[in-house]
């Protein structure tokens, strides 16, 4: 277990090394901006003389061999940032869960904490793989492989029973997974609700882990017209929907259609919700799958 002074400083100590990267990064961009210059005025040279001597191309051959080496060793470092990046927010992850499961973590106002999910959607980490590499499941729409179990402290879509409205799926952090019963032990994320359940796996839906780039893997997301689960704003309830538009850059939102019988045409206007929260539908036939406006307003 981390003690916040632990934990503080293993967060500085990945912020120093970050903080070195970046450096390293920027020189290498500074001496790979001044090949990619001298890979332009190659090119310049060869149209101005309108054709390809023997002296050039062996010249742009190995002009671009350097920049192909030093675009890598790049690569390498970025790689090796985003993954300190990833550690501190691990870090500071696991402590938030020892606050929360000793008991002196502070209620959270519904403003704030609907402040700290779309932090929490946009600090998602982006996929980035080798050429030809397939994203991995749980990035974006790619759902968990079939035995995948979440792991403590990871957010999930869970379906509840509630006192009233019947089942529901809300927005829960695991708190524990029973390996003898195939139970997950769930806290509701709105700590104002003070509830805890014991659920089953095929009620509980892991939430994506990173997010799919839209430009180099298009095919990690929804498709458009897809019927979807996605959370609604300021709530911390799953409802059904259509995905309406895609997200054009990584850090751009889904723009869903939530199914919703208050409305003439049957859905909602169009309404953003973050990669984070859009995971694939688990129809039941159930009150409380749909989203009105007395259920969405619990916010």
């Amino acid at each position: 277990m981390t003690t916040a002074d632990s934990a503080a400083a293993l967060v500085e100590e990945r912020l120093k090394e970050l903080y070195q990267l970046v450096h390293q990064i920027q020189e290498e961009r500074v001496k790979n901006e001044h090949k990619l210059n001298n890979i332009s005025r190659a090119h310049e040279k060869i149209n101005q003389e309108d054709k390809m001597s023997p002296y050039y191309q062996q010249k742009l051959r190995n002009l671009y061999s350097a920049a192909v080496a030093d675009g890598e060793i790049e690569e390498d470092l970025i790689r090796k940032a985003l993954t300190k990046i990833y550690e501190i927010q691990s870090i500071r992850n696991e402590r938030s869960i020892q606050s929360r499961h000793s008991g002196i973590s502070e209620t959270i106002r519904i403003g704030a904490l609907m402040k700290m999910l779309q932090s929490s959607a946009l600090t998602l980490p982006i996929w980035v793989g080798q050429p030809g590499e397939k994203p991995p499941p749980l990035c974006g729409a790619i759902p968990a492989d079939p035995n995948y179990i979440a792991k403590v402290g990871d957010m999930v879509a869970a379906l509840v029973r509630g006192p009233e409205e019947g089942e529901n799926w809300i927005l829960a952090e695991v708190v524990s997974y029973n390996t003898a019963t195939g139970k997950y032990e769930v806290d509701d994320i709105y700590e104002q609700q003070k509830d805890r359940h014991q659920l089953s796996r095929r009620r509980v839906v892991p939430l994506p882990l990173m997010r799919a780039s839209p430009e180099s893997d298009p095919q990690a997301l929804f498709p458009k017209g897809s019927v979807v689960m996605a959370l609604y704003p300021q709530t911390t309830c799953f409802y059904k929907a259509v995905v309406n538009q895609l997200p054009v850059p990584p850090s751009d939102e889904y723009e869903v259609l939530f199914e919703d019988p208050s409305y003439a045409e049957g859905y909602s206007p169009p309404l953003s919700v973050a990669q984070r929260y859009v995971i694939s539908i688990r129809d039941r036939k159930s009150k409380g799958t749909q989203a009105t406006t007395s259920t969405a307003s619990q916010a």
